[in-house]
């Protein structure tokens, strides 16, 4: 039992780079992705619930979130018509993201993936943008996305530069 969420999340991994030998927009894609989605709200639920939550099990959960995030870029951007303007803010995000990755490895020696209220916003967002884009088109999904991201790694940004110490878990910056 003490292994499960961390099996999960090594699933999730493994389920996201066979996303990109799948077709997009399949149905076989989308169970997938929907495996993706619901491994990732299983296995912190499961290790919460049985009391196995550890910084090794936070940080693969944040690596395979990665993955994940990076793996449905890859495969769903080449497929729509991204205008120029959302791939630019994309860009934006990663930089930010980047630089707090940075930082956070730097003043805390290890990776600093924080598990915010905003940064699980953005990836359940994330994760629903396929059917935000069929429904909405391009436009508002992006906005939305975008602007919940940017606003998600601002406050990452700032509580790894200004925090005492590495809280993974915590909240937000006013928590």
């Amino acid at each position: 039992m003490r292994f499960l969420p961390n099996s999960i999340t090594v699933s999730r991994i493994f389920a996201s780079f066979f996303l990109l030998i799948t077709e997009p927009f399949t149905g076989s894609f989308f169970a997938l992705y929907l495996f993706c989605g619901l491994s990732d709200i299983l296995d912190g639920f499961l290790a919460r619930r049985l009391g196995l939550s550890s910084a090794s099990g936070a940080t693969l959960d944040s690596i395979a979130d990665c993955i994940f995030v990076f793996v449905a870029l890859f495969t769903l951007l080449p497929k729509i018509a991204v205008p120029r303007w959302v791939l630019f803010w994309v860009c934006g995000i990663f930089i930010l993201k980047g630089i707090t990755f940075v930082i956070g490895v730097f003043r805390y020696r290890g990776l600093a993936f924080l598990h915010t209220y905003l940064n699980k916003a953005a990836g359940g967002v994330l994760f629903c943008f396929p059917l935000m884009y069929a429904y909405w088109g391009i436009t508002i999904t992006a906005s939305l996305l975008c602007g919940l991201a940017t606003i998600a790694a601002l406050e990452e940004l700032c509580i790894n530069i200004f925090a005492k110490a590495l809280q993974r878990d915590r909240k937000g910056l006013f928590f």
